[in-house]
C-alpha cells in the first residue's frame, strides 16, 4: 500500500524529475564545455635486479627482496619526492610556478615489478616530457646510490589525443543518475509538503459545522465557473431550513451537527457528482447545477423540497423537527455577474418565504419576471 502510494507521488510529480534530470544534464554540459582540457600521459618502469651481479647467489637473494613490496614502495617515493621533481624542472628548465597546473603521481602495479607514473596536464605534450623526465632522473638517482637493482623503461610516455578530463559522455550519465535520484526525492518531499497544506487549504474552505464549503468558496466557484463558461448554462439555489432558525443559538453543537449532517446527507443523494454545495449562513445552504436550465433545476430542487419535507427525529430531546425548507433559485444567462445572479436567488428565495403554499421560485431566462414553481406535495 505505502509503496503503491510512492508511485502515485512520483506519477504527480513526473515533471519534477523530468526537470532536474534536464538541470543535472545542461549543467554537466555546460560545466564540460567550460573546463579546460586536462590530459595525461603515462610512463612505466621496470626494476630488476643489477647486470653487476656477479654470483647466481646474489641474483636469486635481489628476486627474493624484490618480491618484498616495500622495495617497490621505496623506488615510488623516490619517485615522488621533491628532489626528483626538483632534478627534473632543472633538466627541463622550466620553474615551479611553469608546473602549477600540472600534477602527477607514482605508483606500483599490483603484485608486479612494475612502476608507473602518470601527469595531468593542460599540455598533453609537456605531460608526456614530464613524465619521461621524472623517470629519468629517477633512474639516474637509483644507478648512483644502489647497485643491486636498477630503474629502467618499459614504457616510454607519448603525448595523449584524447583528454581525461572532461568526459562530456560519462559526466552527462552521471548527472542524468544524479537528476534522477534528487527529482525523485524532491518529488517524495514535495508531496510530504503538498498533501498537509492542501488538507489545511481544504479545511480553510470547508465551513466547520457542516463539511461543505462556506460562503466565501463557493462564491468563488461561481465566480470562476461564470469566467471560465461564460457561454454555458448553470443554476444556483439557496436553501433556507426555517425550521431550525429558533435552535441555532440554543442548541448543543453535537445535536445541531446532526442536524445539518442529516440535511447534507439528503442534499447529496439529491444532487449529482459535479454539483457543488455550500453554506450560505447560519440556517440556509446554496447549491449550484452546472449546465442545468432553470426547468431542470426546478425538478432538482423541487425533489430537494420533497426530501427535506420529512421531520428529523431528535430522540434524545424527545423532538421531532420539521426543517420547513424554503427554496429560491435562478439560472444564469445574458453574462450577469456572479453578484447579479445571487441577488436574483435571494430575490426568488424572498417569494418562496412570502407564500408558503409555493415553496420554491427559481428566476428563469424565458420570463423577466420571477416564475413560481410550486412543488408539487402529493
Amino acid at each position: 500500500m505505502e509503496l503503491r502510494l510512492y508511485f502515485q507521488m512520483l506519477r504527480r510529480g513526473w515533471w519534477i524529475i523530468l526537470l532536474t534530470m534536464l538541470v543535472a544534464l545542461a549543467g554537466a554540459l555546460g560545466a564540460s564545455y567550460l573546463a579546460t582540457p586536462k590530459y595525461q600521459a603515462v610512463a612505466r618502469f621496470i626494476v630488476s635486479p643489477s647486470a653487476d651481479l656477479i654470483s647466481r647467489s646474489d641474483v636469486v637473494n635481489s628476486l627474493d627482496t624484490l618480491n618484498n613490496q616495500s622495495v617497490m614502495s621505496t623506488f615510488t617515493e623516490v619517485m615522488s619526492s621533491d628532489r626528483i621533481y626538483s632534478d627534473t624542472l632543472a633538466s627541463l628548465h622550466l620553474r615551479a610556478q611553469d608546473l602549477k597546473d600540472y600534477t602527477y603521481n607514482a605508483t606500483v602495479i599490483s603484485n608486479s615489478s612494475v612502476m608507473e607514473v602518470s601527469v595531468t596536464g593542460p599540455d598533453p605534450q609537456m605531460a608526456a616530457n614530464l613524465a619521461n623526465a621524472l623517470g629519468t632522473e629517477t633512474i639516474r638517482f637509483v644507478s648512483r646510490l644502489n647497485q643491486v637493482f636498477t630503474v629502467d623503461f618499459l614504457d616510454i610516455a607519448v603525448p595523449p589525443v584524447i583528454p581525461s578530463s572532461p568526459q562530456p559522455a560519462l559526466n552527462s550519465s552521471l548527472a542524468l543518475v544524479l537528476g534522477l535520484i534528487f527529482g525523485v526525492v524532491l518529488t517524495i518531499l514535495t508531496e510530504q509538503i503538498r498533501l498537509p497544506l492542501e488538507v489545511f487549504r481544504q479545511r480553510f474552505n470547508l465551513d466547520n459545522m457542516t463539511g461543505v464549503y462556506n460562503r466565501r468558496f463557493f462564491a468563488r466557484c461561481v465566480e470562476d465557473e461564470l469566467a471560465q463558461k461564460p457561454d454555458d448554462i448553470l443554476s444556483i439555489g439557496i436553501v433556507e431550513l426555517i425550521g431550525i432558525s429558533d435552535l441555532v443559538e440554543t442548541f448543543p453543537v453535537a445535536s445541531l451537527q446532526k442536524v445539518f449532517q442529516s440535511v447534507t446527507d439528503t442534499l447529496h443523494q439529491e444532487l449529482r457528482g459535479n454539483d457543488i454545495i455550500g453554506r450560505w449562513s447560519d440556517i440556509s445552504f446554496i447549491i449550484m447545477l452546472p449546465n442545468t436550465p432553470g426547468s431542470a433545476a426546478t425538478r432538482i430542487f423541487e425533489r430537494i423540497f420533497q426530501a427535506l419535507s420529512q421531520p428529523v427525529d431528535l430522540g434524545q430531546f424527545d423532538l421531532v423537527l420539521n426543517l420547513d425548507a424554503h427554496i429560491g433559485g435562478a439560472e444564469y444567462g445574458n453574462h450577469i455577474t456572479a453578484q447579479e445572479l445571487f441577488e436574483r436567488a435571494n430575490s426568488a428565495l424572498e417569494q418562496a418565504r412570502q407564500k408558503n403554499d409555493i415553496p420554491v421560485y427559481i428566476w428563469e431566462l424565458k420570463s423577466p419576471f420571477l416564475t413560481a414553481k410550486k412543488a408539487d406535495n402529493e
